[in-house]
């Protein structure tokens, strides 16, 4: 049997979700870590590129900085900010429903996972494979505790109380090339 976490706003991941999708509700601050996908910058560098002063730069870059979506580096008196692309890929998880599910020490992924959700398994190269999570077909890795595994779902044994991220493989652009063909 499964059951649906709540979360409380007392909290500190919820706490810290608030930060993210609060830092990211600015046009300003979306601009900045658009800007600053193309590489880390000078504060002073970034409010010009952006037509706005160094001090209201600085205040969108510490809400930036406080909801860990960039990290600052500081030499004397100049601050450099980069962007801080663990956050910002973390920020969906919000979106995946959280379920708590009992097994015996010993139980496999596989067994943990079809107490959780709908999963379709497929034989491939002689190892079961999930190819369907509720109905979602696609790739999928996942982390327990934090730390990716390099097992597959049923090597994967529980020895003790285990937080599972499971996770579906989406294509995120990691860069965009603008390709101009020029005439001979």
């Amino acid at each position: 049997m499964s059951t649906i976490d709540n979360n409380d706003s007392e909290n500190p991941e919820h706490t810290d979700r608030l930060k993210l999708f609060s830092a990211l509700g600015s046009e300003t601050r979306l601009r900045m870590l658009q800007r600053l996908t193309e590489g880390e910058m000078h504060i002073s560098e970034l409010a010009r590129e952006l037509s706005i002063s160094v001090p209201v730069a600085a205040k969108h870059a510490n809400i930036l900085e406080d909801a860990e979506l960039i990290q600052r580096k500081v030499y004397g008196k100049t601050h450099v900010l980069q962007l801080n692309n663990k956050n910002i890929f973390h920020a969906l998880d919000i979106f995946a429903p959280s379920r708590t599910v009992e097994v015996k020490k010993g139980a496999t992924l596989l067994e943990a996972l079809k107490k959780a959700a709908v999963v379709e398994v497929k034989d491939v190269h002689g190892q079961d494979n999930i190819v369907s999570t509720n109905g979602e077909e696609g790739f999928f890795v996942y982390e327990v505790d934090g730390v990716f595994s390099d097992k597959n779902v049923n090597e994967f044994v529980f020895d003790k109380n285990s937080t599972v991220m499971w996770k579906k493989l989406e294509p995120i652009s990691i860069l965009k090339v603008k390709v101009n063909v020029q005439d001979e």
